[in-house]
């Protein structure tokens, strides 16, 4: 937690520092979207991010981000209920030769669930991902397909995300790792 404003920092300057440098010839734009679902008898959940991307150089790519998440129970304890989950933030990734990339995806949630008692008042939840993949542009046609395992550097007990975690360590803790897929279209 205490290193959240640095990566903050981090993502904004990246933001102010290209916006400088040159001409918007060599900028281009795309919208992205990730998404996941799990689902069983007794609930599940889904989610999509939305990101408008400026993409400086073919490598630089940084910008907001939005998040829905739907969290459903089909009345384990008793009760039926659901809730959804809104935020937003910002990114930035670098990719590498048309083939990797890596980046930071920085999000507050606005959540109702503390996993001590679910449907409290809603908090703001802080992620920091960070992370890389595959990433792969298929034949100029301005679709990029981005698949990539992110680690949850703030690890918030309160996070949405924590139904989503599958890698447990060598004591069978629950770790903040997830794996994400997602797709860019070019917008110019």
């Amino acid at each position: 937690m205490k290193y959240l404003g640095f990566w903050l920092l981090f993502l904004l300057s990246g933001a102010f520092t290209f916006s400088q440098e040159d001409s918007d010839t060599m900028r281009k734009y795309e919208i992205g979207f990730d998404g996941f679902a799990n689902f069983s008898n007794l609930g599940g959940s889904f989610g999509v991010g939305l990101k408008y991307a400026v993409v400086h150089k073919r490598d630089f790519v940084f910008g907001p981000s939005l998040r829905i998440h739907r969290m459903w129970n089909n009345g384990l304890g008793g009760e039926k209920y659901g809730f959804t989950i809104l935020g937003g933030g910002g990114f930035f990734h670098y990719r590498f030769q048309n083939i990797l990339f890596g980046g930071i995806e920085l999000e507050f949630l606005r959540s109702p669930i503390n996993y001590s008692f679910v449907l409290s008042p809603k908090q703001l939840v802080p992620t920091c991902f960070v992370g890389g993949g595959y990433s792969r542009e298929f034949k100029n046609s301005g679709i990029r397909l981005n698949a990539g395992v992110f680690y949850d550097v703030v690890a918030n007990p309160s996070s949405p995300f924590w139904t989503s975690y599958v890698v447990r360590d060598a004591n069978g803790k629950l770790l903040p790792i997830i794996y994400r897929v997602g797709f860019f279209f070019a917008l110019n």
